[in-house]
């Protein structure tokens, strides 16, 4: 692991997409708490921002992340960004190949993969311009093993590992870490459709944040995400295939 540090929270100019609600908001929030000199809070539609969102002190700025336009002029208006966290997510609750969407796949891919690639190239050059700093990629928990029931959004989650790793490498001479974040299941309106236990939004942007400033590559947030990869490290296969399982529970649950 390289020995450069991520940046500190306080003091920081931080870029969030996705961050109307859920995690996104709860990163906002967090920054906020722990000293950000400012936070620009990227929301699909200026015209309908939450008022959670509203009652921040952060700036709201128009980033639809499949749109090239949005992401040119978010990286020309935020040109004092040191920290892009890229949050946004598209989960289509569909089947990959027996899917009753065909485009499902390809809508998830270009939130959760190809979203966080156009930010990262954006953003890159103004956070190295700025002396340094971080990039931070929200995944899941779908990002590390293959997890059927959710189609096509685990492969693009993976994509987004690999992103992470690949940027890294890419963006160490710049100044700038990428911490990739295998987040479990959290309460959030992505994971209403699934009872039990939920983790709170703000403990994951709390760990998601200190992982940051300690500059890790990669950081389970929360219980399910590291108990999840101790169960694949034991036995990969038998997890793969309960997983597969629950292709057809019809009641999801946390504690299944």
């Amino acid at each position: 692991m390289s020995s450069l540090r991520g940046a500190p929270v306080e003091g920081a100019t931080i870029v969030i997409t996705g961050a109307n609600r859920g995690i996104g908001l709860a990163f906002v929030q967090e920054a906020l708490a722990k000293g950000a000199a400012k936070v620009y809070a990227g929301v699909r539609d200026l015209g309908d921002i939450t008022p959670e969102l509203a009652a921040t002190e952060a700036e709201p700025v128009r980033l639809e992340v499949t749109s090239t336009d949005d992401i040119r002029a978010a990286a020309a208006h935020c040109a004092d960004a040191t920290v892009l966290i890229n949050n946004a997510g598209l989960h289509a609750n569909d089947r990959l190949v027996k899917a009753s969407d065909p485009d499902a796949a390809r809508r998830e891919m270009e939130v959760n993969f190809f979203g966080p690639l156009e930010t990262t190239r954006a953003f890159a050059p103004v956070i190295a311009a700025n002396g340094g700093g971080s990039i931070v990629n929200v995944l899941s928990v779908a990002a590390i093993a293959p997890t059927a029931f959710m189609g096509g959004y685990s492969p693009a989650k993976a994509a987004a590992l690999y992103l992470g790793g690949i940027a890294r490498a890419e963006l160490e001479p710049d100044g700038i870490t990428v911490t990739s974040l295998i987040v479990g299941s959290v309460d959030t309106r992505m994971a209403a459709h699934v009872d039990g236990n939920k983790e709170d939004p703000r403990d994951i942007a709390k760990a998601g944040l200190k992982a940051m400033s300690r500059g890790e590559w990669t950081c389970d947030t929360d219980r399910m995400a590291y108990e999840s990869r101790a169960r694949l490290a034991l036995d990969p296969v038998r997890y793969e295939r309960a997983l597969g399982k629950l292709l057809f529970v019809s009641d999801l649950s946390t504690t299944a």
